[in-house]
């Protein structure tokens, strides 16, 4: 049977057509005029001819605390491996979340390097709203600790609560019902790395004055009943390191305090039991890098290196130039969402040993 070509044909001019209008999309982009151009579409290059450093590796070894399972298959872990072994990451922790099935799935694969990744797990939360809720949540996380777990997260209150879904709001972090759960982390050396609210800028209307505005908007938390805000869910963080004191926290994204890392800081002074890690907030602190440079140095010993991004090597090494160098006024490619220009905190070795890799080591990898 004859088939007929046709159909390629128009196939292939619709795809040439496609990539002309693009082409035509972006070039009139480019050349729009300030009154045309649109926010989202604002991408300046740096004109200032000043010192560019590139990371190719870390300084020193290094332990991404943040990260999360970005490999569908055994050969995306392998080369994983290979992209840790090229920028200088000595181990890397999975915070899956996951209970039941999907944890020993992720300890499967990542077990398949041993020494290499640490797999974190997270609270079943199933029937959290009905009575009884708490002795079966607790022997899973019994079990996921014996499977090989060495932590849980990453936990996630954005303002509507853990096990919240669309029509129905979760726990706060210092609710009863998870007291159970909290304690016995602290009886298994379990660490929490928990996600708090969003940054100030999330909250802030969403109009001129908010100078995260391209961010801002994905990430914004609607006001709605029940919903709390920037300083009401970092207050059930603060309550929660004051019921135990025994267990581990982890306030990653520096506990989204980036606009304010004295509020941060006055948790640190409180609370022994808490530390934060840095991940996907290195666009958040790069205009600042004299305050970071300061509060990095104050709190070396309780602040730790993470991602929370896929395991590009690119990424990794733009990290390292914000972390090492001294670079000014250069554009982020792999983290910014923003319009503002990036600065190097120029961190002494001191303090790159702490954030890279000591403390991880010291806090959260005790026995492994």
């Amino acid at each position: 049977m004859k088939v007929s070509s046709a159909p390629l044909a128009l196939a292939g001019s619709l795809a040439v057509f496609v990539i002309v209008i693009v082409s035509w999309a972006r070039s009139a982009v480019a050349q729009s005029t300030p009154d045309q151009l649109l926010l989202k579409d604002y991408r300046p290059k740096s004109i200032y001819r000043l010192p560019e450093t590139r990371v190719p590796k870390a300084r020193f070894p290094v332990v991404d605390v943040h990260s999360h399972d970005y490999t569908p298959s055994n050969a995306d872990v392998d080369r994983w491996v290979r992209t840790m072994d090229d920028v200088g990451i000595e181990r890397t922790f999975i915070l899956s979340g996951a209970t039941g099935v999907r944890l020993d799935a992720a300890l499967a694969k990542f077990g398949r390097h041993p020494g290499r990744f640490a797999v974190w797990c997270g609270f079943d939360t199933t029937g959290f709203d009905q009575p009884g809720y708490g002795p079966a949540a607790v022997a899973e996380l019994e079990r996921c600790a014996k499977a090989g777990a060495v932590g849980v997260g990453e936990l996630s209150d954005k303002g509507r609560g853990l096990g919240a879904t669309t029509n129905r709001l979760g726990m706060h972090i210092d609710d009863a019902r998870l007291d159970p759960l909290l304690a016995k982390c602290a009886e298994l050396g379990l660490p929490i790395n928990i996600h708090i609210g969003e940054d100030q800028w999330m909250y802030e209307p969403m109009d001129a004055t908010n100078d995260g505005l391209m961010n801002a908007w994905k990430w914004r938390i609607e006001k709605a009943p029940g919903v709390l805000t920037h300083d009401e869910v970092i207050a059930t963080l603060d309550r929660a390191l004051a019921k135990h004191p025994r267990t581990t926290f982890v306030a990653c994204h520096l506990a989204n305090c980036c606009a304010d890392l004295d509020r941060l800081g006055d948790l640190l002074d409180r609370h022994p039991n808490l530390y934060a890690d840095i991940g996907a907030r290195f666009a958040e602190l790069s205009p600042i890098p004299r305050q970071v440079a300061r509060f990095f140095g104050k709190y070396r010993d309780r602040l730790m290196y993470g991602t929370d991004n896929g395991p590009d090597p690119e990424m990794y090494r733009e990290s390292f130039r914000l972390l090492e160098s001294a670079d000014e006024h250069f554009y982020l490619t792999r983290f910014s969402k923003y319009h503002w220009p990036a600065h190097g905190w120029n961190l002494p070795d001191e303090v790159l040993r702490a954030i890279y890799r000591d403390n991880a080591v010291r806090v959260l990898m005790k026995g492994q």
